[in-house]
Formats: structure tokens, C-alpha cells, sequence
């Protein structure tokens, strides 16, 4: 264990650590600050040799240095107590605080669903208190996208932001493709006559799995029926809502796909209510699997959106973008996950 610094003991500095790893100043600095090009190698003694030497960092020295704050803003525009109640933010969250904390940064959270929120938000991270911005479940027409840009804050989205694609660098799940495969599958297994409960139609997901619900019926032949559409807003209480209009519009039905396990779980106990036994009578697919859908009753079949690798790839993408390096979206795949709501 390195002895701390006493009162008559100079502090170790970058270069004490070069020194010690038998490395330049530069590549010691370089990993230190999270940048490509090093060898693993040379990271590994590096990380030794700041063992060694007790080498702590002064993140004032270095936001003097570098003109960089060491924070990064993880910014939910929905409101707080979906953060809690939405499994999938959570889990987002949680995997952005781990790709963070790997670089050594600062995570802040803000939440800007309201339009105090939003001018307190845009007040801070136009100031230059953070480096840049992850923001997620972003709408389009949101005042909060425009002001952003203009005030040039390095931004990465959860989901490609509508009418800022070109602007905005994002990471996404193949949505649409996902939202396909759920319908698909039900078709497989002899449904026709098949429902959807939407995501909002303001947000690149909800849009994207409404479409590939169409694109499935209609690569089979089958006409997209109005009254088999109902819109929710990601939460249990519009799978509900949504889940009564639909049983009012389209009695016959025998599959519900739902754009979020939130929603399929608020439409399973409106099924059981009205006598629709799941599977036997509707099947019911979901989307997310963020852990939710494995402990509902039945168990959820559902495409798996891969939460953990979104988050690792919008840090990731986030530090290029705070290089200066042109906007990118990134497309990652889902899978579908079959299990009693909807047996093969």
C-alpha cells in the first residue's frame, strides 16, 4: 500500500508516475484522460505505477488544464417518477454510471420534463458546467433539443432525435426491426388478427416499433386495421387504458403487441379481468426485457433491448463527440425472448 503524502512529502505527480511505469509523460496523460491509442499494455503499467506511487489526480488542476469539467449529464426528459417506475431508465442509468466511472467522470442527473425544468436545465448545461450531455427519451418538437444545439452542448441521445438526425449523435436499438419480430412471431404461431399498443408517436421508438408492427402484416397480406391501434406513453396506466379501448374496438382480437413491457404489464390484468385468458385466448408480446417481463404473470415474451450496450456505446460515442468528431447515430440489434405469454 503507498504511503499518503505528508506534510514534509512532495505530492507524486504525472511525471513521478511516467517514471515509475517507464512511460512518457504523454501516454501517462493520455490514459489518464481516457483516450484511444494506448496499448493495454501500457495502460497496465500506468495503473500499476499509480498504485505505487499513490498518484491521485486534482480534477481543479486538470479542469484548469484541459477547459473540460470532468462531469457528464445524463438529462431524462420524462417526468422524475418514471425514472423509478420505468425499468428501463434505470438500467440505462445504472450502465452509464459504470461507463463513467471507468473514465473517471462525474455523473449528473437532471430531469426536464416540465418547462421550468427546462430553462433550469439549459441554463446549466449552457454554462459550462458539464462536458456534454446524454440525453434520453428525447421528443421531437421539445423546445430543450433547440436550445441545446444553439448553445452548442455536446449531445448523444438514447434514440435518434426527430427532425436533430443530422445534428445529434444517438444510439439506438433496431426498433422497428425488433417491433417486426414480435409480430412476426405472432403470425407464426396462427395469430391474425393482431393489436398494438404504441409507444408516443413524438419519439423515434414509438414511431419506429409502430412500423415494423405494418411492416409484418403487411409483408403477410393483412390489412392494418385503425381500431387495432391503440397510443399509450411507455407507462403501465396507458397499457391499461390503451388495453380497455382496444377490447371496446377490436373484441376479436388474439395478439397484443405492446411497444413496452410497462404497457404489456398493464394490459395483463385487463385482459384477465374481461375473461381473456394469456396465451389460450391473446398472446401478448412485449418490448424491452429489462427485467420486468420475466416476473409478470405469465411470463413475458418480448425483444430484448440491449440497455447495457446502448449505454456503453453513447459514452463511448459522447467522448468522440466532445473531440469534435461529426455527429453519428449507431444502430444496435434486439432479440426476441419467448417465453408463456406467447410460447412457439
Amino acid at each position: 500500500m503507498p504511503n499518503p503524502p505528508g506534510p514534509e512529502r512532495k505530492r507524486p505527480t504525472i511525471r513521478d508516475v511516467a517514471r515509475v511505469a517507464g512511460v512518457s509523460y504523454a501516454t501517462v496523460s493520455r490514459v489518464l484522460n481516457g483516450r484511444d491509442w494506448v496499448s493495454p499494455e501500457a495502460v497496465r503499467l500506468v495503473r500499476d505505477a499509480i498504485a505505487r506511487t499513490g498518484y491521485t489526480a486534482n480534477p481543479h488542476a486538470r479542469s484548469l488544464a484541459t477547459g473540460r469539467s470532468g462531469s457528464i449529464a445524463f438529462l431524462l426528459t420524462e417526468p422524475q417518477h418514471l425514472l423509478f417506475e420505468d425499468p428501463n431508465f434505470a438500467v440505462l442509468l445504472r450502465g452509464v454510471a459504470q461507463a463513467l466511472s471507468a473514465r473517471e467522470q462525474t455523473l449528473i442527473l437532471m430531469i426536464a420534463a416540465t418547462s421550468t425544468e427546462r430553462d433550469r436545465a439549459v441554463s446549466y448545461l449552457s454554462g459550462g458546467h458539464v462536458d456534454g450531455v446524454l440525453l434520453v427519451s428525447p421528443h421531437s418538437g421539445d423546445p430543450l433539443l433547440g436550445q441545446l444545439v444553439r448553445a452548442e452542448v455536446p449531445i448523444v441521445a438514447c434514440g435518434r432525435v426527430l427532425g436533430y438526425e443530422q445534428v445529434i449523435s444517438s444510439v439506438a436499438a433496431d426498433d422497428r426491426s425488433g417491433a417486426r419480430s414480435a409480430v412476426e412471431h405472432l403470425l407464426a404461431v396462427g395469430c391474425r388478427r393482431i393489436a398494438t399498443i404504441t409507444g408516443p408517436q413524438d419519439t423515434s421508438g414509438g414511431v419506429d416499433r409502430l412500423h415494423g408492427y405494418t411492416d409484418a402484416l403487411t409483408a403477410h397480406g393483412l390489412a392494418v386495421e385503425p381500431t387495432r391501434i391503440a397510443h399509450g406513453d411507455w407507462s403501465r396506466e396507458s397499457g391499461e387504458s390503451a388495453m380497455r379501448a382496444l377490447l371496446h374496438q377490436a373484441p376479436d382480437l388474439d395478439a397484443v403487441f405492446a411497444a413496452s413491457d410497462a404497457m404489456a404489464a398493464g394490459a395483463l390484468p385487463v385482459l384477465r379481468d374481461a375473461g381473456r385468458q394469456v396465451p389460450h385466448d391473446v398472446r401478448v408480446v412485449g418490448f424491452d426485457d429489462s427485467g420486468l417481463a420475466a416476473t409478470l404473470d405469465p411470463p413475458l415474451t418480448t425483444v430484448r433491448h440491449p440497455l447495457d450496450r446502448i449505454s456503453e456505446e453513447m459514452v463511448r460515442l459522447l467522448t468522440d463527440v466532445i473531440a469534435g468528431r461529426n455527429p453519428l447515430s449507431i444502430t444496435v440489434p434486439t432479440t426476441l425472448v419467448v417465453r408463456r405469454s406467447s410460447p412457439a
